[in-house]
């Protein structure tokens, strides 16, 4: 057997870099290496320093936060009282500090009482997302309209709206403009109460919405420029029982869109078979009237449950679409409480849809002070995909100062179910 010879090397150092002690020495000055420890120090002290300052401005911003937090939910969500669980906030502390008027107006405009509310997912449904009163418009709307006799075709474009107002010093207009191309049927529908201007009783016209457009949204602008154009076919012998209805609205990404004006257009009494450029005033928006729905409620003290019950609705069909269906979405708002809407099955559209569907929503609060059930309709198609698309809105509630008529029956007849006919508006 040979051995395996193991040959180990020693690696000398320099001589240069040994000192007499036998210790190894750096190749830098006393200079280098006092100038290197002070720069490690002062970034030492910077990096403390800093630290001290998050920490001192995040107890002062968390301070701060929880005043106005307290000063807003007192003054705006409680106005006649005062809050109960005020002490009991448990959420974590935002570092975010908000202006007050600016949180105010927000807290404003999602909590207003006058108007429907939102639905609170990212679709920003319109249902719900429209005012139900303004008592000043200012602005105007510049469009083109033109018929064309060759291809049976109506041609609107959307020029520009101008003069319109700033809503809030914080938040910029996002303007848009939502055109509904509307038909007048010749039937028409009795609704209780309903009188013209002069204070008589009539019977409304029912009207049915037969092309639906919306142009841009232009950002920052209180004169916004447009030139979309939007075309639908349309016989001519229709002209006369068609209105052309454009709403600017304020575009919100977060609640309902904001209108500020209307512009309605009577095609069948202008000669729009040459390009007819017009600049109307912006006015103040109006409900049109599109059905009516049979609704039934039913209050249970005891359990503290509404049924809501949607039977009927009717309204006027313009043409046969074998696969158009509609279905209805239902909230309830009791006191400052909203609670999970609830949605129907959808169902196939006729003259007359026959739904014979009831919603239970518990109460959480009672007695009902505030109280307001909201029903919007769609249509969808179910043989292909599609968005959904509005058809009408009506409410039902009672108020501090009014109650409605078939919410007073309701409370009257416990444990009965009460119907009555209700308007479908749009």
């Amino acid at each position: 057997m040979q051995s395996l010879m193991v040959t180990i090397i020693d690696l000398v150092a320099p001589v240069e870099l040994i000192s007499s002690s036998g210790e190894l020495k750096m190749p830098f000055s006393d200079a280098i290496k006092y100038s290197i420890l002070a720069i490690s120090v002062t970034l030492l002290l910077l990096a403390l320093g800093i630290l001290a300052w998050q920490i001192f401005r995040c107890c002062t911003q968390t301070h701060n936060m929880y005043n106005q937090h307290d000063t807003v939910s007192s003054n705006l969500l409680y106005t006649d009282e005062k809050p109960t669980t005020a002490g009991n906030y448990s959420g974590a502390p935002s570092t975010k500090v908000e202006d007050v008027s600016t949180e105010a107006h927000r807290l404003s405009r999602c909590l207003s009482q006058t108007s429907f509310p939102s639905s609170g997912s990212s679709q920003r449904d319109e249902d719900m997302g429209e005012q139900e009163s303004i008592k000043k418009v200012d602005g105007s709307l510049r469009f083109s309209v033109y018929y064309d006799r060759l291809q049976s075709r109506l041609v609107v474009t959307v020029l520009q709206v101008e003069g319109l107002l700033q809503l809030s010093q914080t938040c910029s207009l996002q303007p848009f403009v939502k055109l509904r191309l509307m038909w007048a049927g010749s039937e028409t529908v009795e609704v209780e109460g309903f009188t013209n201007e002069e204070g008589e009783e009539t019977l409304p016209v029912l009207w049915t919405v037969l092309q639906e457009w919306r142009t841009r949204t232009v950002k920052g602008s209180c004169s916004p420029l447009y030139g979309d154009q939007f075309s639908c076919v349309l016989q001519e012998d229709k002209l006369h029982h068609v209105s052309l209805r454009m709403e600017v609205k304020d575009f919100d990404k977060f609640s309902r869109h904001t209108v500020l004006g209307e512009v309605r257009l009577p095609i069948g009494q202008l000669n729009i078979f040459y390009p007819l450029e017009l600049q109307e005033e912006l006015q103040v928006p109006q409900k049109d009237l599109v059905g009516e729905v049979l609704l039934s409620l039913k209050f249970l003290p005891t359990s503290q449950r509404l049924e809501v019950g949607l039977l009927k609705v009717r309204m006027v069909l313009t043409e046969m679409c074998s696969d158009a269906a509609l279905y209805a979405r239902i909230s309830v708002q009791c006191n400052q409480c909203k609670l999970r809407y609830q949605k129907t099955s959808a169902v196939a559209r006729c003259l007359v849809t026959v739904f014979n569907q009831v919603l239970m929503f518990s109460l959480p609060e009672f007695p009902v002070e505030q109280g307001k059930i909201s029903i919007s309709v769609y249509e969808t198609h179910t043989a292909r995909k599609s968005t959904k698309r509005l058809i009408g809105q009506l409410s039902v509630g009672k108020e501090r100062s009014k109650e409605d008529e078939h919410w007073t029956s309701m409370m009257r007849s416990v444990r009965q179910p009460v119907a009555k006919w209700h308007s479908l508006l749009i």
